[in-house]
């Protein structure tokens, strides 16, 4: 009962239907209390120990209401640093938590390791290079081969097939047919690379004119084919590319009469772009290095190619 007057707590001469019952030592309490505090009935309550844990449950709640207000745990991370490790987890889908955290490490930018697991990309599937990955670390060691067609004047259909090595994108070999088979496709992978000079990988589609024929003749040359999903031929970017420019600056703006108008066409075609043409991805250099020529040497004249349809342009002394 004495400890009750740490609340607020009144006093009735009942508690339910049983009459309160003071000791002695409660007497002497009450006295004692009466000569220092003679309003103290006025601040005393007897309450039932339901109400007391009730006020004790609600005081907790206030309390941690109130402390969680305050700057506690540790600092967020900032927005910078977290899109920095998403951009890390999925620039190298093989590096794990440690790997990207000693990368931020060198940076000066100090977070836990499990930070960097918090924010990482996690990758559902097995990680595995892109195919622009695979491709420039194999340019020296890869070709690319694919068909297009060409209609001609007589409404004919040719195809041409064409071979082009990654290395400074020059192209290496093209034919010309009305019928491909495995057979003829064979005999242009032989003519393309002559003696050891077959790469080591050999990218192309799934078209059904290449055949057994051609995959045991790569077999034999040493050749790795490397095979594009279906109707992917973006997994083909470098060859159709170059057929792309082959359509934009030649094959649509002449009327092909002949496979051997096609031939000639193409073959004046294929100087201009391997000696003459210049590359966004060679530094604008042509595939066969052209050297930068000095004012020096002369007037720049203008040497006319794929029949007038392109030009070249050097220094010659008058």
């Amino acid at each position: 009962m004495a400890a009750g007057l740490l609340g607020r707590i009144a006093i009735s001469g009942r508690i339910g239907n049983h009459r309160l019952e003071l000791n002695a030592t409660d007497r002497m309490l009450w006295v004692w209390l009466s000569r220092f505090w003679p309003g103290w009935r006025s601040a005393l309550l007897i309450v039932k120990p339901e109400t007391v844990i009730a006020w004790h449950r609600k005081g907790f709640r206030l309390y941690w209401t109130w402390k969680s207000r305050l700057p506690n745990g540790r600092p967020s991370v900032p927005q910078e640093i977290r899109d920095l490790i998403r951009k890390m987890s999925l620039a190298n889908p093989r590096w794990g938590a440690p790997r990207i955290h000693g990368e931020l490490l060198k940076l000066g930018i100090e977070v836990s390791q499990g930070t960097v697991a918090k924010y990482m990309v996690r990758h559902r599937k097995p990680p595995s290079q892109s195919w622009r990955t695979f491709l420039k670390n194999h340019v020296k060691d890869l070709a690319s081969t694919d068909f297009f067609g060409v209609p001609t004047a007589t409404f004919r259909l040719l195809f041409v097939f064409v071979v082009l090595s990654h290395n400074r994108r020059r192209p290496v070999h093209f034919g010309v047919t009305s019928h491909p088979t495995g057979e003829w496709t064979t005999q242009q992978l032989m003519a393309a690379f002559p003696w050891d000079s077959a790469p080591r990988y050999l990218l192309r589609d799934r078209d059904g004119n290449y055949g057994e024929r051609f995959r045991k003749a790569a077999d034999w040359m040493g050749i790795h084919e490397v095979l594009t999903a279906p109707q992917s031929p973006w997994q083909n970017a470098y060859v159709e590319r170059f057929i792309g420019s082959i359509r934009r600056e030649c094959l649509d703006h002449v009327i092909v009469i002949s496979e051997a108008g096609l031939r000639r066409v193409l073959k004046t075609y294929f100087d201009y772009y391997d000696r003459s043409r210049t590359h966004l991805a060679l530094g604008k250099d042509a595939p066969a290095h052209r050297a930068i020529q000095p004012s020096a040497l002369g007037e720049v004249i203008e040497i006319p190619q794929v029949g007038r349809l392109h030009h070249r342009y050097e220094r010659r002394a008058a």
